[in-house]
């Protein structure tokens, strides 16, 4: 809007306000008369500031410095080389600053190298565990299999030397369940294992060809049991106690196909009953406090 328009609209505004100026006549005021009566009055009066109230600002705490350094060292996802005090090393992934995941372990002190799967810090899953030859320096697969908590559980393969080899079940790192081991001298059992030791039924075949079948418990002969003499074409049926063959009977079989026969087949047994002496020899072994009284 021009600025004549303007003044001409306020001049109109100032009529019959005379009684609030002081001095001013009953007429309607002018523009300049407005004006010059405002400014007299805008001299003569005191303008008092509100007093303005004092803000205190403090100072940003500073965080203390482990706190950055510990959020710098959390562990998530895949990692490179992540490495120990002790010079051990990991590279694979976490979660919350624990292994889990796919990844690998190196320990220093020993050469142990664990490469597979890792559930909150601890070998979980398949993992494949090998150890460095001291002879060659390469390394060689000690254990491939499942693991549990940080111990074998599940099937895993075992190797103990060049030529024994355990294949089959374990639970906390011991042989447990089903399971065959291959022995150096070339000895082979198969059969049910408890704690690291044959235990239950299980059968042992020997290199020559000869095998025994029967019950073990603690790594031995104990029960009943036959053992095949394939060598000498003979069969031994009886019972056993810590690898001992206590009691059975002993017949020939197969010795006309045997490799080395005995010079004479055994003779008959002219025992009245020999089934029934067997049976009560096998009772006092099994029940050897009966036996005593």
């Amino acid at each position: 809007m021009p600025v004549a328009e303007e003044e001409a609209g306020i001049a109109s505004l100032l009529c019959c306000y005379r009684n609030n100026l002081p001095g001013a006549s009953q007429s309607c005021l002018t523009l300049a008369e407005w004006k010059l009566k405002a400014a007299s009055t805008a001299s003569s009066t005191t303008i008092t500031e509100a007093p303005i109230m004092p803000v205190t600002k403090y100072p940003k705490k500073a965080e203390p410095l482990w706190k950055k350094w510990e959020q710098k060292a959390q562990k998530n996802g895949r990692r490179h080389q992540v490495f120990a005090v002790n010079g051990d090393h990991y590279e694979g992934e976490w979660s919350d600053n624990l292994k889990h995941g796919k990844g690998t372990q190196f320990l220093k002190k020993s050469g142990v190298v664990y490469e597979g799967d890792w559930k909150f810090g601890k070998q979980d899953g398949y993992g494949i565990l090998s150890h460095p030859d001291p002879e060659t320096g390469k390394y060689r697969r000690v254990y491939s299999g499942w693991w549990k908590g940080g111990k074998k559980s599940g099937y895993g393969i075992q190797f103990f030397g060049p030529k024994e080899y355990y294949e089959g079940e374990w639970c906390n790192n011991q042989r447990s369940g089903w399971g065959r081991m291959y022995y150096h001298n070339g000895n082979i059992y198969e059969g049910h294992w408890q704690n690291d030791k044959p235990d239950g039924e299980g059968m042992l075949r020997l290199k020559n060809g000869n095998r025994y079948e029967g019950n073990w418990e603690r790594g031995m002969k104990n029960g009943r049991g036959r053992f095949f003499h394939l060598d000498h074409g003979q069969l031994f049926e009886g019972f056993w106690v810590d690898d001992v063959a206590k009691c059975g009977t002993m017949i020939d079989f197969g010795r006309d196909e045997a490799p080395e026969p005995t010079q004479f087949p055994i003779p008959k047994v002219e025992i009245l009953d020999p089934d029934g002496v067997l049976k009560k020899a096998i009772a006092k072994l099994m029940n050897p406090e009966e036996g005593h009284n």
